[in-house]
């Protein structure tokens, strides 16, 4: 080995050792139904992760939505004045005061990767939540202490968040892993409601008598089997992407003669990656070719603590 590759290998070890962030890349690709991790690099590394951040945002929002029986469509939220601390692009032309549908917000999250609608989200949100439970909170704190609960229940164990959109702002400066965001986006793609928004390649939405056209920042939804997730950056963070990909379900004869269907998807979550599109590309090529070898092989599981990715059913 060369010096520099010494070297490399050295900074690559205290890296993880310690639990932060670097400058390399990190990502996890693994396969949602049977949990099997089929590549990673420094996925345990603690680092910001921008707008994947947003992906739990609408998970919690629409759980909420499904466990109070609201329909996101009807539901109009009165964009707050705390919205005006985020700074920003601002596509929409947000102003504190106006009404957004939560549906519409959220195309608006999550195609487009709009802070402020996020913020709406939090705020009217966060207050259904603390009026529900008799509390005089913050709506946004309330609401992502609800983002972090939900951290903890997938046991994303290295995970932090401090707001609903992923800005590195004075004190609000989150983070996580690649591994973690896996947990989240094996968990978002089994939402129905989440999913739906995700994969729309583009969306039309009104607000206040002005229609927009959104188009999903996820270049790769669109192409066959890509089915979301959300992309992410900042200076801090770098070029960040989770991906979900799907393929038919594989047909099997059992020993007793009946047949049998195994699903497939793929998950893989980059970042700091300044290819992120064309990197997420290979990565699931590889990991198909992986997963397919492994079914071959008969799906053996010779250590579940490192191969297999948990995530809790509920």
């Amino acid at each position: 080995m060369t010096i520099q590759g010494l070297k490399h290998g050295i900074l690559l070890f205290l890296g993880c050792l310690t639990g932060v962030a670097s400058a390399q890349e990190a990502y996890m690709v693994v396969e949602a139904h049977s949990g099997k991790v089929l590549l990673a690099q420094n996925s345990q590394v603690k680092r910001p992760v921008a707008s994947l951040t947003k992906i739990c945002t609408g998970v919690v929002a629409t759980d909420w939505a499904l466990a109070t029986n609201q329909d996101l469509k009807k539901v109009m939220a009165t964009v707050p004045e705390s919205i005006m601390r985020v700074g920003g692009a601002n596509p929409l032309h947000l102003q504190p005061g106006q009404q957004i549908s939560l549906s519409d917000a959220l195309y608006a999250a999550l195609l487009g990767s709009d802070n402020l609608a996020a913020m709406t989200i939090a705020d009217h949100i966060g207050r259904d939540m603390s009026n529900r439970r008799g509390k005089q909170e913050d709506p946004v704190w309330h609401f992502v202490r609800e983002m972090n609960e939900l951290a903890r229940t997938l046991g994303m164990k290295s995970t932090r968040f401090l707001n609903p959109h992923g800005l590195e702002l004075h004190k609000q400066e989150g983070y996580s892993t690649a591994a973690d965001m896996a947990k989240l986006s094996i968990y978002a793609m089994r939402r129905p409601a989440f999913a739906f928004f995700v994969r729309q390649k583009s969306r039309s939405i009104t607000v206040a008598g002005k229609s927009y056209q959104l188009t999903n920042t996820n270049q790769l939804v669109g192409e066959a089997g890509i089915l979301g997730i959300k992309t992410g950056q900042t200076t801090p963070s770098g070029p960040c992407l989770a991906t979900s990909m799907e393929k038919d379900p594989l047909i099997r004869t059992k020993p007793d003669g009946t047949k049998g269907a195994t699903p497939r998807r793929m998950i893989v979550v980059l970042l700091n990656s300044p290819d992120r599109f064309g990197r997420t590309r290979s990565l699931l090529h590889s990991g198909w070719l992986g997963y397919d070898q492994w079914i071959t092989e008969g799906a053996l599981i010779q250590d579940r603590n490192r191969e297999i990715l948990p995530v809790p059913k509920f």
